[in-house]
């Protein structure tokens, strides 16, 4: 059975497409494919010039625009959402991330993956949600399956801080928020979808960020070269859940060995991921962290 690819996407053409994080890696594949498409994509990005650059690659005559969003800043998450101009949003990829850095907080004082990956996307997500017409797509990763939700310290304050843990835990609270905002859009009658994605291991610039050069060599040069996809592979589990006729809350991944590369298809979540008290308490506390709510 032919597996999903790229040639595989509808014709997006009169749908707008944000993507966080397309300057580069997976977000800049998954700009790419849907600008060929036809959708029109706006590239929230960190650097402007940057995304700039990015989107000078974007196939022609494919129409997109860049804007800038620090994912680390909820001043500039809520800048974002105040000046987009109300036009409806069919996709909504929350692709940005980090991964494995040092102990580092964001400008409101997270931990900085569990700020970026999850709680920054939380507080985009909620603000744009009015003008989200089509899909709310979140990337997370097989390392979920590392994660622990410790509620009594999710923002490594008290304990020892071990990167891929916090990674794990910003990963699992991806899924967590997932499920829950699917709960929440189809208890409200919504018609918006829900969906995750991981992408397997794909060679991009995401591992370049452990300040450990042991680490960026077995896991940037010597992975890269030996194990991964590219970007353009990782990104197809993205565009698979954010176009295929899938419900509410499906999670898909490679489908090849270890979920490291191949076609995507749904894939099973850890059993933590799949904990409804805990996607709830999830979502009370990013509330409270964050001061942004499920829009009534």
């Amino acid at each position: 059975m032919k597996g999903f690819s790229a040639a595989d996407l509808t014709d997006l053409a009169g749908r707008t497409a944000v993507v966080t994080g397309a300057s580069s890696g997976i977000g800049l594949a998954t700009a790419r494919a849907l600008t060929r498409a036809g959708a029109r994509v706006v590239l929230a990005v960190r650097d402007e010039a940057k995304g700039r650059a990015a989107a000078g690659t974007l196939p022609a005559p494919g129409e997109n625009e860049v804007r800038v969003l620090d994912l680390a800043s909820l001043d500039s998450v809520r800048a974002f959402a105040r000046d987009w101009p109300g036009q409806p949003i069919d996709l909504l990829i929350n692709n940005a991330g980090v991964m494995i850095p040092p102990l580092r907080r964001t400008r409101d004082g997270f931990e900085l993956q569990f700020g970026t990956n999850h709680l920054g996307h939380f507080a985009l997500t909620n603000l744009l949600l009015p003008h989200v017409a089509g899909r709310v797509v979140t990337v997370s990763s097989g390392a979920h399956q590392l994660g622990r939700m410790d509620f009594d310290d999710l923002n490594w304050e008290r304990r020892r801080y071990r990167r891929w843990r916090a990674y794990g835990q910003s990963k699992l609270a991806n899924l967590l928020f997932t499920a829950e905002l699917q709960r929440r859009l189809t208890e409200a009658g919504s018609k918006v979808f829900s969906m995750a994605a991981h992408p397997g291991y794909a060679a991009t610039n995401l591992q370049s960020h452990s300040e450990s050069r042991l680490m960026e060599f077995a896991m940037g040069n010597l992975g890269n070269r030996l194990l991964a996809q590219d970007a353009a592979a990782g990104a197809l589990p993205t565009l698979y859940v954010a176009t295929a006729d899938l419900p509410g809350n499906t999670f898909a991944g490679p489908s090849g060995l270890a979920g490291l590369g191949g076609a995507p298809s749904p894939c099973a979540r850890s059993r933590a991921a799949r904990d409804p008290e805990a996607a709830r308490r999830l979502w009370q506390v990013s509330e409270q962290l964050t001061g942004v709510r499920f829009p009534e």
